[in-house]
């Protein structure tokens, strides 16, 4: 079991910038492959990053490559989400997501409570 607590949501102009930071706590954090996923108004949760166990390997979706970098800290059994050149559209809840197996959109059992980003135009 993994307990997620997200951070670092917030209101920012469009071609801002804003980290989230998602901290984990019970069994040990570097078993768990971890995600980042967002919900927009109206719409469905859609996957965003996600990042191996060791931080070997990343995936990101399209909309969000070159602009968005997810890393983790295992010694602080945090993962975190670096957004640049925001905009509009990347407006949603984002939430955090693990599992303990290798990274596939179905995979993820656990989840945290989300964080609103906005971005304004």
């Amino acid at each position: 079991q993994v307990q997620l607590v997200e951070s670092g949501g917030g209101l920012v102009q469009a071609g801002g910038s804003l980290r989230l930071s998602c901290a984990a706590s019970g069994r040990t954090f570097s078993s768990y492959t971890m995600g980042w996923f967002r919900q927009a108004p109206g719409k469905e949760r859609e996957f965003v990053a996600a990042i191996s166990r060791s931080a070997g390997n990343t995936y990101y979706a399209d909309s969000v490559k070159g602009r968005f970098t997810i890393s983790r800290d295992n010694a602080k059994n945090t993962v975190y989400l670096q957004m640049n050149s925001l905009k509009p559209e990347d407006t949603a809840v984002y939430y955090c997501a693990a599992t303990t197996r290798p990274h596939i959109v179905k995979n993820y059992g656990y989840w945290g409570q989300g964080t609103q980003v906005t971005v304004s135009s």
